[in-house]
């Protein structure tokens, strides 16, 4: 096995309700699925019978106005702590509050169900804008989620400060901060070339600090949650744009758990290799 040191470590991060902006970490663990407290919770729309989701802009984009942060630190084989969710209106819920449905409801305008158990079959609606080289333009589709989990497809996502720094070179007038990427680690390359170094990391492992390893499964394409205002960020379709047009709409990396352990920010971030 072929060991090569690629960076470290950069920021460490979690969503605790779908689709909700997260907190950042000093350290985390891991396990088989993702960051412990990442997606742990979810909306669900009555009217649809679907999990709510900033993918669907039109209905759902206020997602991204709320935070949303455990009240304490997940262990594991114990159930996930109760989370605070703070509102874009200045008030705050937690999921501990028996009326949480109908604050979360009044807030958002529609009836909605706070969930910690993931439903049979999970689902969302995804919205698809007129970009080219997406694979669907300007429609609606339904995308089924892994069972037993909130992930629109993988536990952990992964994207690095060189292709972050690839697709402003590209588009200057763009605003490409981690936040429209959501992914858990922000990977330093510590190298001045902006390049899409992750496209050749596929099929490959991930080791960060002393203990845990990734599978890195596929690139990760992108969605038009990376294209809406959030923050101080503002809307724009050029981003997606950006990405579709130079790498195939792909901005990082999805992964699988090999082996669990404990990461910290600064952590020594590793590829393996097999020797043919």
């Amino acid at each position: 096995m072929e060991r090569t040191f690629v960076g470290n470590l950069k920021s460490l991060w979690r969503y605790p309700v779908k689709s909700m902006q997260g907190e950042e970490l000093d350290s985390s663990d891991i396990a088989t699925q993702g960051l412990l407290g990442d997606r742990a919770y979810a909306l669900w729309d009555e009217k649809t019978s679907r999990i709510a989701s900033a993918k669907n802009p039109k209905q759902w984009s206020s997602l991204l106005k709320c935070h949303a942060t455990l009240e304490q630190t997940p262990q594991f084989d114990r159930p996930t702590p109760s989370v605070r969710i703070s509102l874009p209106n200045g008030s705050t819920v937690t999921s501990e509050q028996a009326e949480i449905d109908t604050i979360l409801s009044q807030w958002i305008e529609r009836k909605v169900q706070f969930l910690a158990t993931v439903p049979e079959t999970p689902s969302l609606d995804q919205y698809w804008p007129d970009v080219e080289g997406t694979a669907h333009q300007d429609t609606l589709t339904q995308l089924f989620m892994p069972p037993g989990t909130f992930f629109d497809s993988c536990p952990i996502h992964a994207i690095t400060t060189a292709t972050l720094d690839r697709l402003q070179e590209l588009y200057p007038a763009g605003k490409f901060e981690r936040c429209r990427f959501r992914p858990n680690l922000l990977i330093d390359t510590q190298s001045k070339q902006a390049e899409f170094v992750e496209n050749n990391w596929v099929g490959q492992i991930l080791t960060i600090g002393d203990s845990v390893s990734l599978k890195i499964d596929t690139l990760c394409p992108r969605c038009v949650v990376t294209t809406l205002a959030q923050a101080e960020l503002p809307q724009d379709l050029n981003i997606l744009r950006t990405a579709a047009q130079h790498n195939n709409v792909n901005a990082g990396i999805r992964l699988s758990v090999i082996q669990g352990g404990t990461i910290c920010q600064g952590d020594s971030v590793w590829i393996e290799t097999c020797k043919d």
